[in-house]
Protein backbone atom coordinates (compact mmCIF):
# COMPACT_ATOMS: atom_id res chain seq x y z
CA UNK A 1 0.00 0.00 0.00
CA UNK A 2 1.28 3.48 -1.01
CA UNK A 3 2.10 5.83 1.56
CA UNK A 4 -0.26 7.69 -0.04
CA UNK A 5 -3.12 5.52 0.67
CA UNK A 6 -2.32 5.07 4.20
CA UNK A 7 -2.89 8.84 4.46
CA UNK A 8 -6.59 8.57 2.98
CA UNK A 9 -7.08 5.59 5.19
CA UNK A 10 -5.39 6.77 8.55
CA UNK A 11 -8.29 9.60 7.43
CA UNK A 12 -10.95 7.82 6.85
CA UNK A 13 -10.13 6.08 10.04
CA UNK A 14 -10.34 9.57 12.18
CA UNK A 15 -13.64 10.30 10.74
CA UNK A 16 -15.49 7.46 11.20
CA UNK A 17 -14.08 6.62 14.35
CA UNK A 18 -15.71 9.90 15.55
CA UNK A 19 -18.62 9.36 13.56
CA UNK A 20 -19.69 5.89 15.13
CA UNK A 21 -18.49 6.03 18.59
CA UNK A 22 -19.75 7.89 21.61
CA UNK A 23 -19.87 6.85 25.57
CA UNK A 24 -22.96 5.65 27.45
CA UNK A 25 -23.81 9.81 28.09
CA UNK A 26 -23.26 10.49 24.54
CA UNK A 27 -19.90 11.95 25.00
CA UNK A 28 -17.74 11.16 21.79
CA UNK A 29 -14.56 9.06 22.61
CA UNK A 30 -11.62 9.22 20.30
CA UNK A 31 -9.13 6.70 19.67
CA UNK A 32 -5.70 6.27 18.19
CA UNK A 33 -4.18 5.00 15.20
CA UNK A 34 -4.04 1.44 17.63
CA UNK A 35 -7.92 1.79 18.54
CA UNK A 36 -7.22 2.81 22.21
CA UNK A 37 -9.06 5.17 23.62
CA UNK A 38 -7.39 8.79 24.11
CA UNK A 39 -6.19 9.32 27.50
CA UNK A 40 -7.17 5.93 28.48
CA UNK A 41 -4.01 3.60 29.33
CA UNK A 42 -4.16 0.40 26.67
CA UNK A 43 -5.54 -2.68 28.29
CA UNK A 44 -4.32 -6.29 27.17
CA UNK A 45 -5.76 -7.84 24.37
CA UNK A 46 -8.52 -10.68 24.39
CA UNK A 47 -5.45 -12.90 23.60
CA UNK A 48 -3.21 -12.01 26.51
CA UNK A 49 -6.05 -10.63 28.99
CA UNK A 50 -5.40 -14.20 30.32
CA UNK A 51 -3.22 -16.81 30.20
CA UNK A 52 -2.92 -20.86 30.48
CA UNK A 53 -4.75 -23.53 28.76
CA UNK A 54 -7.55 -23.62 31.37
CA UNK A 55 -7.98 -20.07 30.41
CA UNK A 56 -8.63 -21.00 26.77
CA UNK A 57 -11.15 -24.35 28.05
CA UNK A 58 -13.35 -21.81 30.00
CA UNK A 59 -13.41 -18.78 28.21
CA UNK A 60 -16.76 -17.44 27.55
CA UNK A 61 -14.98 -14.55 25.45
CA UNK A 62 -16.67 -15.13 21.88
CA UNK A 63 -13.48 -14.28 20.26
CA UNK A 64 -11.69 -17.15 21.95
CA UNK A 65 -14.47 -19.40 21.54
CA UNK A 66 -14.41 -18.22 17.57
CA UNK A 67 -10.63 -19.33 17.26
CA UNK A 68 -11.48 -22.42 18.88
CA UNK A 69 -14.07 -23.56 16.45
CA UNK A 70 -11.40 -21.77 13.71
CA UNK A 71 -8.17 -24.12 14.65
CA UNK A 72 -10.86 -27.03 15.26
CA UNK A 73 -12.58 -26.25 11.80
CA UNK A 74 -9.35 -26.07 9.79
CA UNK A 75 -8.03 -29.28 11.43
CA UNK A 76 -10.91 -31.03 9.54
CA UNK A 77 -10.65 -29.22 6.55
CA UNK A 78 -7.09 -30.35 6.43
CA UNK A 79 -7.96 -33.93 7.22
CA UNK A 80 -11.17 -34.37 4.77
CA UNK A 81 -8.53 -32.49 2.07
CA UNK A 82 -5.69 -35.24 2.68
CA UNK A 83 -8.99 -37.82 2.07
CA UNK A 84 -9.78 -35.53 -1.01
CA UNK A 85 -6.50 -35.66 -2.27
CA UNK A 86 -5.73 -39.73 -2.08
CA UNK A 87 -9.42 -40.01 -3.77
CA UNK A 88 -8.26 -37.96 -6.64
CA UNK A 89 -4.70 -40.04 -6.56
CA UNK A 90 -6.35 -43.16 -6.85
CA UNK A 91 -8.43 -41.74 -9.74
CA UNK A 92 -5.14 -40.86 -12.02
CA UNK A 93 -5.90 -44.51 -13.86
CA UNK A 94 -9.08 -46.50 -14.54
CA UNK A 95 -7.54 -49.41 -12.39
CA UNK A 96 -6.85 -49.62 -8.40
CA UNK A 97 -3.67 -47.96 -7.97
CA UNK A 98 -2.77 -48.08 -4.53
CA UNK A 99 -6.31 -48.66 -2.67
CA UNK A 100 -8.89 -51.50 -2.67
CA UNK A 101 -12.60 -50.38 -3.92
CA UNK A 102 -13.72 -51.39 -0.04
CA UNK A 103 -11.53 -48.91 0.67
CA UNK A 104 -12.10 -46.39 -1.67
CA UNK A 105 -15.61 -46.08 -0.52
CA UNK A 106 -14.83 -45.02 2.92
CA UNK A 107 -12.32 -42.62 2.14
CA UNK A 108 -14.57 -40.68 -0.10
CA UNK A 109 -17.59 -41.41 2.66
CA UNK A 110 -15.35 -40.17 5.22
CA UNK A 111 -14.19 -36.52 2.97
CA UNK A 112 -18.01 -35.65 2.83
CA UNK A 113 -18.91 -36.30 5.99
CA UNK A 114 -16.14 -34.80 7.75
CA UNK A 115 -16.05 -31.90 4.87
CA UNK A 116 -19.72 -30.93 5.51
CA UNK A 117 -20.96 -31.62 9.07
CA UNK A 118 -17.47 -30.78 10.70
CA UNK A 119 -16.25 -28.12 8.57
CA UNK A 120 -18.03 -26.52 5.77
CA UNK A 121 -21.03 -25.85 7.72
CA UNK A 122 -19.61 -24.59 11.06
CA UNK A 123 -16.64 -23.02 10.02
CA UNK A 124 -17.85 -19.36 8.91
CA UNK A 125 -21.05 -18.89 11.16
CA UNK A 126 -19.31 -20.65 14.27
CA UNK A 127 -15.90 -19.76 13.34
CA UNK A 128 -15.53 -16.37 11.94
CA UNK A 129 -19.29 -15.68 12.63
CA UNK A 130 -18.53 -16.04 16.41
CA UNK A 131 -16.07 -13.64 16.47
CA UNK A 132 -17.21 -10.75 14.13
CA UNK A 133 -20.65 -10.87 14.53
CA UNK A 134 -20.82 -9.24 18.34
CA UNK A 135 -18.07 -6.69 17.22
CA UNK A 136 -20.24 -5.64 14.11
CA UNK A 137 -23.55 -5.19 16.57
CA UNK A 138 -21.04 -3.34 19.64
CA UNK A 139 -21.82 -5.71 21.76
CA UNK A 140 -19.80 -7.36 24.34
CA UNK A 141 -20.64 -10.34 23.80
CA UNK A 142 -23.23 -12.81 22.58
CA UNK A 143 -26.10 -12.95 24.38
CA UNK A 144 -25.36 -16.59 25.95
CA UNK A 145 -22.00 -16.43 26.07
CA UNK A 146 -21.85 -20.14 28.45
CA UNK A 147 -24.42 -21.77 25.51
CA UNK A 148 -21.97 -20.76 23.25
CA UNK A 149 -18.75 -22.28 24.83
CA UNK A 150 -21.21 -25.01 25.35
CA UNK A 151 -22.03 -25.21 21.61
CA UNK A 152 -18.31 -25.76 20.86
CA UNK A 153 -17.82 -28.31 23.34
CA UNK A 154 -20.72 -30.53 21.44
CA UNK A 155 -19.14 -29.52 18.76
CA UNK A 156 -15.81 -31.25 20.03
CA UNK A 157 -17.88 -34.67 20.80
CA UNK A 158 -19.73 -34.78 17.57
CA UNK A 159 -16.02 -34.64 15.82
CA UNK A 160 -14.83 -37.53 18.04
CA UNK A 161 -17.43 -39.25 17.52
CA UNK A 162 -17.26 -39.12 13.83
CA UNK A 163 -13.83 -40.05 14.15
CA UNK A 164 -14.40 -43.03 15.79
CA UNK A 165 -16.23 -44.72 13.03
CA UNK A 166 -12.44 -45.06 12.12
CA UNK A 167 -11.83 -47.79 14.40
CA UNK A 168 -14.98 -49.27 14.43
CA UNK A 169 -14.81 -50.33 10.44
CA UNK A 170 -15.17 -47.28 9.17
CA UNK A 171 -18.22 -45.88 6.68
CA UNK A 172 -19.33 -46.55 3.30
CA UNK A 173 -22.68 -45.47 2.77
CA UNK A 174 -21.31 -41.97 1.34
CA UNK A 175 -21.84 -38.54 3.43
CA UNK A 176 -26.12 -38.90 2.87
CA UNK A 177 -26.18 -42.06 4.77
CA UNK A 178 -29.24 -43.34 1.95
CA UNK A 179 -31.35 -46.42 2.81
CA UNK A 180 -31.64 -49.27 2.35
CA UNK A 181 -27.82 -49.82 2.51
CA UNK A 182 -26.82 -47.81 5.73
CA UNK A 183 -29.51 -50.10 7.54
CA UNK A 184 -27.59 -53.49 6.37
CA UNK A 185 -24.21 -52.61 5.82
CA UNK A 186 -21.88 -53.87 8.67
CA UNK A 187 -19.78 -50.39 8.76
CA UNK A 188 -20.29 -47.62 11.99
CA UNK A 189 -23.37 -46.16 10.83
CA UNK A 190 -24.65 -45.93 14.24
CA UNK A 191 -21.30 -44.07 15.50
CA UNK A 192 -21.12 -41.79 12.40
CA UNK A 193 -25.22 -40.98 12.39
CA UNK A 194 -25.04 -40.21 16.24
CA UNK A 195 -22.01 -37.89 15.53
CA UNK A 196 -23.82 -36.29 12.85
CA UNK A 197 -27.08 -36.20 15.17
CA UNK A 198 -24.77 -34.43 18.29
CA UNK A 199 -22.85 -32.28 15.47
CA UNK A 200 -26.21 -30.79 14.57
CA UNK A 201 -26.81 -29.37 18.29
CA UNK A 202 -24.69 -27.16 17.84
CA UNK A 203 -25.81 -25.80 15.09
CA UNK A 204 -28.74 -24.97 16.83
CA UNK A 205 -27.33 -23.36 19.79
CA UNK A 206 -25.56 -21.36 17.75
CA UNK A 207 -28.16 -20.17 15.96
CA UNK A 208 -30.46 -19.90 18.85
CA UNK A 209 -27.43 -17.45 20.40
CA UNK A 210 -26.78 -14.84 16.86
CA UNK A 211 -30.96 -14.69 17.07
CA UNK A 212 -30.91 -13.23 20.01
CA UNK A 213 -27.55 -11.29 20.24
CA UNK A 214 -28.93 -9.45 17.17
CA UNK A 215 -32.64 -8.71 18.14
CA UNK A 216 -31.12 -7.66 21.53
CA UNK A 217 -27.80 -6.78 21.74
CA UNK A 218 -27.49 -4.26 18.90
CA UNK A 219 -25.54 -0.90 19.34
CA UNK A 220 -27.86 2.29 19.85
CA UNK A 221 -28.71 3.61 16.74
CA UNK A 222 -28.02 0.31 15.06
CA UNK A 223 -31.43 -0.26 13.51
CA UNK A 224 -32.06 -2.88 10.28
CA UNK A 225 -31.77 -0.75 7.50
CA UNK A 226 -27.79 0.26 9.66
CA UNK A 227 -26.88 -3.47 10.18
CA UNK A 228 -23.72 -4.90 8.56
CA UNK A 229 -24.26 -7.33 5.50
CA UNK A 230 -22.57 -10.02 7.17
CA UNK A 231 -25.28 -9.76 10.00
CA UNK A 232 -28.05 -10.22 7.98
CA UNK A 233 -26.45 -13.62 6.21
CA UNK A 234 -25.65 -14.73 9.87
CA UNK A 235 -29.08 -13.97 10.85
CA UNK A 236 -30.90 -15.89 8.19
CA UNK A 237 -28.53 -18.54 8.74
CA UNK A 238 -29.54 -19.10 12.00
CA UNK A 239 -33.00 -19.24 11.24
CA UNK A 240 -32.20 -21.94 8.94
CA UNK A 241 -29.93 -23.68 11.11
CA UNK A 242 -32.96 -23.47 14.06
CA UNK A 243 -35.94 -24.34 11.82
CA UNK A 244 -34.13 -27.46 9.54
CA UNK A 245 -31.81 -28.87 11.58
CA UNK A 246 -33.89 -30.87 13.76
CA UNK A 247 -35.15 -32.72 11.15
CA UNK A 248 -31.87 -34.12 10.15
CA UNK A 249 -31.59 -35.08 14.16
CA UNK A 250 -35.00 -36.83 13.88
CA UNK A 251 -34.21 -38.64 10.40
CA UNK A 252 -30.79 -39.79 11.49
CA UNK A 253 -32.17 -41.03 15.02
CA UNK A 254 -34.81 -42.86 12.79
CA UNK A 255 -32.38 -44.87 11.15
CA UNK A 256 -30.39 -45.56 14.12
CA UNK A 257 -34.00 -46.76 15.95
CA UNK A 258 -34.49 -49.23 12.37
CA UNK A 259 -31.11 -50.97 12.76
CA UNK A 260 -31.21 -51.35 16.76
CA UNK A 261 -34.71 -52.51 17.03
CA UNK A 262 -35.49 -54.22 13.37
CA UNK A 263 -38.45 -51.21 12.87
CA UNK A 264 -39.54 -50.86 9.60
CA UNK A 265 -39.24 -47.23 8.72
CA UNK A 266 -37.14 -46.87 5.31
CA UNK A 267 -35.60 -50.01 4.73
CA UNK A 268 -38.89 -51.54 1.95
CA UNK A 269 -37.47 -55.30 3.03
CA UNK A 270 -38.99 -54.41 6.81
CA UNK A 271 -41.94 -52.59 5.07
CA UNK A 272 -40.54 -49.16 5.22
CA UNK A 273 -40.07 -46.24 2.33
CA UNK A 274 -36.44 -46.10 1.25
CA UNK A 275 -37.68 -42.45 -0.64
CA UNK A 276 -39.06 -41.49 2.81
CA UNK A 277 -35.72 -41.12 3.96
CA UNK A 278 -34.39 -39.23 0.94
CA UNK A 279 -37.33 -36.59 1.36
CA UNK A 280 -36.58 -36.45 5.37
CA UNK A 281 -32.75 -36.32 4.42
CA UNK A 282 -33.17 -33.40 1.75
CA UNK A 283 -35.90 -31.34 3.50
CA UNK A 284 -32.74 -30.76 5.97
CA UNK A 285 -29.50 -31.12 3.47
CA UNK A 286 -30.71 -28.57 0.71
CA UNK A 287 -31.40 -25.53 3.26
CA UNK A 288 -28.11 -26.95 5.14
CA UNK A 289 -26.50 -25.71 1.62
CA UNK A 290 -27.88 -22.08 2.43
CA UNK A 291 -25.90 -22.83 6.20
CA UNK A 292 -22.83 -22.96 4.24
CA UNK A 293 -23.16 -20.48 1.59
CA UNK A 294 -25.05 -18.13 3.57
CA UNK A 295 -22.35 -16.67 5.36
CA UNK A 296 -20.04 -16.52 2.30
CA UNK A 297 -22.43 -14.01 1.07
CA UNK A 298 -21.97 -11.72 3.65
CA UNK A 299 -18.24 -12.38 3.58
CA UNK A 300 -18.48 -10.92 -0.11
CA UNK A 301 -20.62 -8.27 0.71
CA UNK A 302 -18.16 -7.32 2.90
CA UNK A 303 -15.03 -8.02 1.08
CA UNK A 304 -16.21 -6.20 -2.00
CA UNK A 305 -17.90 -3.10 -0.66
CA UNK A 306 -14.92 -1.91 1.53
CA UNK A 307 -11.86 -2.68 -0.78
CA UNK A 308 -13.95 -1.04 -3.73
CA UNK A 309 -13.98 1.85 -1.38
CA UNK A 310 -17.93 2.18 -2.54
CA UNK A 311 -21.30 2.21 -0.80
CA UNK A 312 -22.91 -1.60 -1.35
CA UNK A 313 -25.34 -1.07 -4.33
CA UNK A 314 -28.55 -2.63 -3.15
CA UNK A 315 -27.91 -2.76 0.09
CA UNK A 316 -31.73 -3.31 1.07
CA UNK A 317 -32.26 -5.85 -1.77
CA UNK A 318 -29.11 -7.87 -0.48
CA UNK A 319 -30.49 -7.88 3.49
CA UNK A 320 -34.02 -8.77 1.96
CA UNK A 321 -32.58 -11.74 -0.33
CA UNK A 322 -30.96 -13.29 2.08
CA UNK A 323 -34.14 -14.01 4.11
CA UNK A 324 -35.42 -14.66 1.05
CA UNK A 325 -33.11 -17.38 0.53
CA UNK A 326 -33.28 -18.87 3.73
CA UNK A 327 -37.35 -19.42 3.32
CA UNK A 328 -37.60 -20.63 -0.49
CA UNK A 329 -34.79 -23.04 0.57
CA UNK A 330 -37.21 -25.25 2.51
CA UNK A 331 -39.32 -25.95 -0.48
CA UNK A 332 -36.81 -27.12 -3.02
CA UNK A 333 -35.40 -30.59 -1.66
CA UNK A 334 -37.58 -32.43 -4.28
CA UNK A 335 -35.40 -31.30 -6.82
CA UNK A 336 -32.95 -33.88 -5.19
CA UNK A 337 -35.41 -36.77 -5.91
CA UNK A 338 -36.48 -36.25 -9.73
CA UNK A 339 -35.68 -39.93 -10.35
CA UNK A 340 -37.38 -41.55 -7.11
CA UNK A 341 -40.46 -42.35 -8.67
CA UNK A 342 -41.99 -39.17 -7.37
CA UNK A 343 -45.15 -37.82 -9.31
CA UNK A 344 -44.40 -35.65 -12.57
CA UNK A 345 -46.33 -32.59 -11.18
CA UNK A 346 -43.97 -33.04 -7.88
CA UNK A 347 -41.02 -32.86 -10.33
CA UNK A 348 -42.62 -29.51 -12.20
CA UNK A 349 -43.39 -27.85 -8.69
CA UNK A 350 -39.84 -28.48 -7.56
CA UNK A 351 -38.31 -27.57 -10.88
CA UNK A 352 -39.89 -24.06 -10.84
CA UNK A 353 -39.47 -23.58 -6.90
CA UNK A 354 -35.66 -24.54 -7.92
CA UNK A 355 -35.66 -21.43 -10.17
CA UNK A 356 -37.17 -19.55 -7.82
CA UNK A 357 -34.53 -19.72 -5.30
CA UNK A 358 -31.41 -18.40 -8.00
CA UNK A 359 -33.51 -15.11 -7.77
CA UNK A 360 -32.23 -13.72 -4.65
CA UNK A 361 -29.46 -15.13 -5.22
CA UNK A 362 -29.05 -13.23 -8.67
CA UNK A 363 -29.61 -9.97 -6.95
CA UNK A 364 -26.66 -10.32 -4.83
CA UNK A 365 -24.72 -11.21 -8.03
CA UNK A 366 -26.05 -8.30 -9.69
CA UNK A 367 -25.66 -5.83 -7.00
CA UNK A 368 -21.93 -7.16 -6.12
CA UNK A 369 -20.98 -6.46 -9.78
CA UNK A 370 -22.84 -3.63 -9.72
CA UNK A 371 -20.61 -2.23 -6.48
CA UNK A 372 -17.59 -2.91 -8.29
CA UNK A 373 -18.69 -0.61 -11.32
CA UNK A 374 -17.14 2.58 -10.66
CA UNK A 375 -15.29 1.44 -7.68
CA UNK A 376 -12.36 2.71 -5.88
CA UNK A 377 -10.97 -0.93 -6.34
CA UNK A 378 -7.82 -1.73 -3.75
CA UNK A 379 -6.72 -5.25 -5.68
CA UNK A 380 -5.76 -6.41 -1.73
CA UNK A 381 -5.80 -10.27 -1.42
CA UNK A 382 -9.34 -10.56 0.24
CA UNK A 383 -9.92 -8.43 -2.92
CA UNK A 384 -8.33 -11.36 -5.12
CA UNK A 385 -10.55 -14.11 -3.57
CA UNK A 386 -13.74 -12.03 -3.89
CA UNK A 387 -13.17 -11.89 -7.78
CA UNK A 388 -12.21 -15.68 -7.32
CA UNK A 389 -15.70 -16.08 -5.82
CA UNK A 390 -17.66 -13.64 -8.40
CA UNK A 391 -16.20 -16.58 -10.85
CA UNK A 392 -16.35 -19.86 -9.31
CA UNK A 393 -19.95 -19.38 -7.54
CA UNK A 394 -21.68 -17.93 -10.67
CA UNK A 395 -20.51 -20.92 -12.27
CA UNK A 396 -21.93 -22.75 -9.71
CA UNK A 397 -25.16 -21.34 -9.67
CA UNK A 398 -26.04 -21.53 -13.36
CA UNK A 399 -25.39 -24.93 -13.74
CA UNK A 400 -27.99 -25.24 -10.63
CA UNK A 401 -30.27 -24.14 -12.24
CA UNK A 402 -29.31 -26.23 -15.56
CA UNK A 403 -29.58 -29.52 -13.05
CA UNK A 404 -33.02 -27.96 -12.18
CA UNK A 405 -34.65 -28.00 -15.32
CA UNK A 406 -36.71 -31.63 -15.00
CA UNK A 407 -35.62 -32.57 -18.62
CA UNK A 408 -32.32 -32.17 -18.18
CA UNK A 409 -31.42 -33.53 -14.76
CA UNK A 410 -33.22 -36.87 -15.19
CA UNK A 411 -29.85 -37.57 -17.57
CA UNK A 412 -26.92 -35.77 -15.23
CA UNK A 413 -28.49 -37.18 -12.59
CA UNK A 414 -25.90 -39.07 -10.58
CA UNK A 415 -23.22 -38.05 -12.85
CA UNK A 416 -19.42 -35.99 -12.57
CA UNK A 417 -21.76 -33.43 -13.47
CA UNK A 418 -23.60 -33.03 -10.28
CA UNK A 419 -20.34 -33.55 -8.42
CA UNK A 420 -18.71 -30.57 -10.47
CA UNK A 421 -22.06 -28.36 -9.47
CA UNK A 422 -21.98 -29.05 -6.10
CA UNK A 423 -17.86 -28.51 -5.62
CA UNK A 424 -18.55 -25.34 -7.56
CA UNK A 425 -21.03 -24.17 -4.51
CA UNK A 426 -19.49 -25.49 -1.55
CA UNK A 427 -15.56 -24.93 -2.41
CA UNK A 428 -15.77 -22.83 -5.35
CA UNK A 429 -18.50 -20.54 -3.43
CA UNK A 430 -17.69 -21.13 1.02
CA UNK A 431 -14.50 -22.14 0.80
CA UNK A 432 -13.06 -19.41 -1.44
CA UNK A 433 -15.10 -16.78 0.61
CA UNK A 434 -14.18 -18.55 3.99
CA UNK A 435 -10.55 -17.70 2.80
CA UNK A 436 -11.40 -14.10 1.97
CA UNK A 437 -12.68 -13.60 4.93
CA UNK A 438 -9.71 -15.06 6.59
CA UNK A 439 -7.40 -12.98 4.96
CA UNK A 440 -9.89 -9.57 5.68
CA UNK A 441 -10.03 -10.29 9.84
CA UNK A 442 -6.81 -12.05 9.83
CA UNK A 443 -5.46 -8.71 10.97
CA UNK A 444 -7.99 -7.80 13.66
CA UNK A 445 -7.84 -11.16 14.94
CA UNK A 446 -4.08 -10.95 15.64
CA UNK A 447 -3.10 -7.72 15.10
CA UNK A 448 -0.40 -8.80 12.49
CA UNK A 449 -0.48 -8.38 8.74
CA UNK A 450 0.41 -10.81 6.43
CA UNK A 451 2.69 -11.10 3.25
CA UNK A 452 0.27 -9.82 0.62
CA UNK A 453 2.36 -11.03 -2.55
CA UNK A 454 1.90 -14.59 -1.14
CA UNK A 455 -1.97 -14.18 -0.60
CA UNK A 456 -2.04 -12.94 -3.54
CA UNK A 457 -0.20 -16.03 -5.35
CA UNK A 458 -2.37 -18.31 -2.83
CA UNK A 459 -5.52 -17.07 -4.58
CA UNK A 460 -4.03 -17.80 -8.06
CA UNK A 461 -3.39 -21.06 -7.25
CA UNK A 462 -6.50 -21.94 -5.59
CA UNK A 463 -8.10 -20.05 -8.80
CA UNK A 464 -6.18 -22.07 -11.22
CA UNK A 465 -6.20 -25.72 -9.18
CA UNK A 466 -9.99 -25.41 -8.03
CA UNK A 467 -11.09 -24.91 -12.30
CA UNK A 468 -8.64 -27.43 -13.76
CA UNK A 469 -10.13 -29.51 -11.04
CA UNK A 470 -14.16 -29.47 -11.19
CA UNK A 471 -14.63 -27.63 -14.79
CA UNK A 472 -13.21 -30.86 -16.32
CA UNK A 473 -15.39 -32.85 -14.05
CA UNK A 474 -18.45 -31.39 -15.89
CA UNK A 475 -17.41 -32.82 -19.23
CA UNK A 476 -17.01 -35.87 -17.57
CA UNK A 477 -20.44 -35.74 -16.15
CA UNK A 478 -21.87 -35.14 -20.26
CA UNK A 479 -20.15 -37.67 -21.32
CA UNK A 480 -21.55 -40.06 -18.85
CA UNK A 481 -19.28 -40.82 -16.24
CA UNK A 482 -21.24 -41.85 -13.18
CA UNK A 483 -20.21 -40.48 -9.43
CA UNK A 484 -19.15 -42.49 -6.64
CA UNK A 485 -17.02 -45.38 -9.18
CA UNK A 486 -13.57 -46.64 -8.70
CA UNK A 487 -13.36 -47.95 -12.00
CA UNK A 488 -13.94 -46.09 -15.05
CA UNK A 489 -13.75 -46.84 -19.35
CA UNK A 490 -10.12 -45.68 -20.54
CA UNK A 491 -12.05 -42.82 -22.30
CA UNK A 492 -12.45 -41.53 -19.35
CA UNK A 493 -8.88 -41.42 -18.09
CA UNK A 494 -6.95 -37.99 -19.68
CA UNK A 495 -9.87 -35.51 -17.94
CA UNK A 496 -9.53 -37.52 -14.52
CA UNK A 497 -5.65 -37.29 -14.79
CA UNK A 498 -6.39 -33.46 -15.49
CA UNK A 499 -8.85 -33.66 -12.48
CA UNK A 500 -6.46 -34.86 -10.29
CA UNK A 501 -3.18 -32.43 -11.34
CA UNK A 502 -5.77 -29.16 -10.61
CA UNK A 503 -6.61 -30.93 -6.88
CA UNK A 504 -2.57 -31.06 -6.69
CA UNK A 505 -2.53 -27.63 -7.34
CA UNK A 506 -5.30 -26.78 -5.24
CA UNK A 507 -3.50 -28.26 -2.72
CA UNK A 508 -0.60 -26.44 -2.70
CA UNK A 509 -2.90 -23.24 -2.99
CA UNK A 510 -4.23 -23.97 0.20
CA UNK A 511 -1.05 -24.83 1.87
CA UNK A 512 0.22 -21.66 1.13
CA UNK A 513 -2.74 -19.85 2.75
CA UNK A 514 -1.78 -22.03 5.72
CA UNK A 515 1.61 -21.07 5.95
CA UNK A 516 0.73 -17.44 4.98
CA UNK A 517 -1.94 -16.79 7.73
CA UNK A 518 0.39 -18.50 10.52
CA UNK A 519 3.62 -16.49 9.48
CA UNK A 520 1.69 -13.72 9.88
CA UNK A 521 1.48 -14.71 13.49
CA UNK A 522 4.97 -15.17 14.48
CA UNK A 523 6.59 -12.52 11.89
CA UNK A 524 3.71 -10.36 10.79
CA UNK A 525 3.61 -6.26 10.96
CA UNK A 526 1.99 -4.60 13.16
CA UNK A 527 -1.34 -4.51 11.76
CA UNK A 528 -3.29 -0.87 12.95
CA UNK A 529 -6.94 -0.79 14.44
CA UNK A 530 -8.24 -0.42 10.61
CA UNK A 531 -5.57 -1.55 8.11
CA UNK A 532 -8.78 -1.47 5.32
CA UNK A 533 -10.27 2.24 6.51
CA UNK A 534 -13.09 0.24 6.74
CA UNK A 535 -16.80 1.91 8.41
CA UNK A 536 -18.47 -0.72 10.41
CA UNK A 537 -18.28 -1.46 14.30
CA UNK A 538 -15.74 -4.19 14.39
CA UNK A 539 -12.86 -1.84 13.18
CA UNK A 540 -13.62 0.99 15.85
CA UNK A 541 -11.73 -1.55 18.44
CA UNK A 542 -7.84 -2.05 18.62
CA UNK A 543 -6.03 -4.86 16.79
CA UNK A 544 -6.53 -7.37 18.34
CA UNK A 545 -9.48 -6.53 20.03
CA UNK A 546 -9.49 -5.87 24.33
CA UNK A 547 -11.35 -8.47 26.14
CA UNK A 548 -14.82 -6.57 26.26
CA UNK A 549 -14.72 -5.32 22.76
CA UNK A 550 -14.92 -1.70 23.19
CA UNK A 551 -13.96 1.17 25.83
CA UNK A 552 -17.53 2.72 25.46
CA UNK A 553 -20.92 1.56 24.18
CA UNK A 554 -20.74 2.69 20.21
CA UNK A 555 -23.85 5.03 18.82
CA UNK A 556 -24.21 4.31 15.60
CA UNK A 557 -25.25 7.16 13.16
CA UNK A 558 -25.26 5.95 9.78
CA UNK A 559 -24.84 3.27 6.75
CA UNK A 560 -21.74 0.65 7.33
CA UNK A 561 -20.61 1.44 3.90
CA UNK A 562 -20.41 5.31 3.38
CA UNK A 563 -16.63 5.54 2.17
CA UNK A 564 -15.15 9.23 1.96
CA UNK A 565 -13.51 8.16 -1.41
CA UNK A 566 -16.76 8.02 -3.38
CA UNK A 567 -19.38 8.55 -1.33
CA UNK A 568 -18.68 12.06 -0.22
CA UNK A 569 -22.05 12.83 0.34
CA UNK A 570 -23.06 10.36 2.65
CA UNK A 571 -25.98 9.64 1.10
CA UNK A 572 -27.71 5.92 -0.32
Amino acid sequence: MSDDSKKTDEKAEDSASTDVVATKTEKPVTTDGDGHAEGVAPEKSYLTASRGVMSWLVTVDHKRIGLMYLVATMFFFLVAGLLAIALRTELFTGQQDFMSAATYNKVFTLHGAIMVFLFIIPSVPAGIGNFVLPLMLGAKDVAFPKLNLLSFYVYCIAAVMLILTLVLGSLDTGWTFYTPYSKSTGTAVIMATMGAFVAGFSSILTGVNFVVTTHKMRAPGMTWNRMPLMIWALYATALIQIMATPVLAITLFLLVIERTLSVGIFDPAMGGDPALYQHFFWFYSHPAVYIMILPGFGIISELITVHSRKHIFGYRAIAISSVAIAVISFFVWGHHLFVSGQSELAGIVFSFLTFAVAVPTAIKVFSWVATLYGGSIRYTTPMWYAIVFLWTFTIGGLTGVYLGTLSVNVHLHDTYFVVAHFHYVMVGGTVVAFLGGLYHWWPKMFGRMYNETAGKISALLVFIGFNTTFLTQFFLGHQGMPRRYYAYLPEYEVMHQVSTVGAWILACGLFLVLFTLIHAIKSGERATANPWAAVSLEWRTASPPIEHNFHATPQVTGSPYDFPEIDKSGKH
